[in-house]
């Protein structure tokens, strides 16, 4: 499928759909359209807001979508701004990882499969959002391999550490240096071409879809010492047991996993839109005590299992799915209305 001649394909059925709109009637370039616009939301944990109840029962329980996640916030936000979405579909769901786009995932009950993402996609969809890449990364397992507590105590939160055998208090200079550093240089490469096929895909299967890849709200702050006090009613750090010299190194990773999305939205045929959540949380990180919208990695969530709360695992809490919901109904606006 990502091939030259795939990319051709698709690269002209975006520069088709270009055109028509472009001889559509006079003045429809400054106004959004006044018909709903069909849309498919895709992507993983942070479009499905996991953390945030209830979530979304039947086939794909174990997404663990939220009924309210950030594209029925956003879906609102525009249609009070007389923007409709017709939403096809949302099919995003936890675990899901870049290639789950085009291949089926199975979720925590072994059996128990999803298809492929882009089996929403419809050839008169026109716009496709979404968030992926995390997973692909292997943010958790970079977690893991950073957090002693999460290897014990995070049952719920798949993959291993990169490498079990070195402690956890030694993961900054394991992924700044030899094996670690390798393992991520690959993962990021992965990451790259995994998102060059996605974009392309929407192209081929929904030929006349706006594409928009949303990244990653921020995590750790700029200022790490912030990290060093619990947030309001919590008794754990945000971060748990990660050391504070190991905190840059997991904010360098996510802004270079960011500069990743923001390049392959940008290198795709015909172009993508990005937003940048990153750029716009710098204030409201896990460490931002009563102002933060992202869930510290062992403060309870609104998921119970039995009598026990999931944790958030730094997924957004409902202050942060709202911010991402303004960013990506902004964005979304802006599009329809060029």
């Amino acid at each position: 499928m990502n091939t030259p001649a795939a990319r051709r394909l698709a690269g002209a059925a975006v520069a088709l759909g270009s055109c028509l709109a472009l001889a559509g009637p006079a003045g429809s370039a400054d106004a959004a359209p006044a018909d709903p616009v069909p849309t498919v939301f895709f992507g993983d944990s942070y479009t499905a807001n996991f953390g945030i109840a209830p979530f979304q029962e039947g086939d794909r329980t174990f997404c663990f979508q939220a009924k309210e996640n950030y594209p029925a916030v956003a879906t609102r936000r525009l249609a009070d701004k007389g923007i409709a979405l017709d939403v096809q579909s949302d099919v995003s769901c936890g675990g899901a990882l870049v290639h789950h786009f085009w291949q089926e995932q199975e979720l925590l009950l072994p059996g128990v499969k999803v298809p492929p993402q882009q089996d929403a996609l419809k050839q008169d969809t026109r716009l496709a959002v979404g968030s992926m890449g995390g997973n692909t990364l292997g943010f958790n397992r970079i977690l893991k391999q950073c957090s002693d507590k999460l290897r014990t105590e995070g049952v719920l939160l798949p993959g291993e550490p990169v490498d079990g055998d070195e402690p956890a208090s030694k993961c900054g200079e394991f992924f700044e240096s030899g094996d670690g550093k390798n393992w991520l240089d690959g993962k990021f490469e992965q990451v790259s071409g995994d998102l060059e096929e996605l974009l392309d895909r929407i192209a081929y299967f929904a030929p006349d879809a706006k594409r928009v890849l949303v990244g990653y709200p921020r995590l750790v702050p700029e200022d790490t010492a912030k990290c060093l006090t619990a947030a309001p009613g919590q008794t754990q750090l945000p971060f748990a047991d990660i050391s504070k010299d190991a905190l840059p190194v997991l904010d360098q990773i996510q802004k270079r996993l960011n500069d990743v999305m923001k390049k392959a939205a940008a290198d795709a045929d015909g172009g993508a839109d990005f937003v940048d959540l990153y750029a716009h949380t710098g204030s409201n990180t896990a460490c931002d005590g009563a102002n933060r919208s992202i869930g510290g990695l062992l403060e309870d969530s609104q998921i119970k299992f039995g009598n026990d709360h999931v944790p958030w695992y730094a997924h957004p809490n409902a202050k942060g799915r709202d911010m991402q919901a303004k960013q990506v109904a902004d964005k979304v606006e802006q599009i329809l209305n060029r």
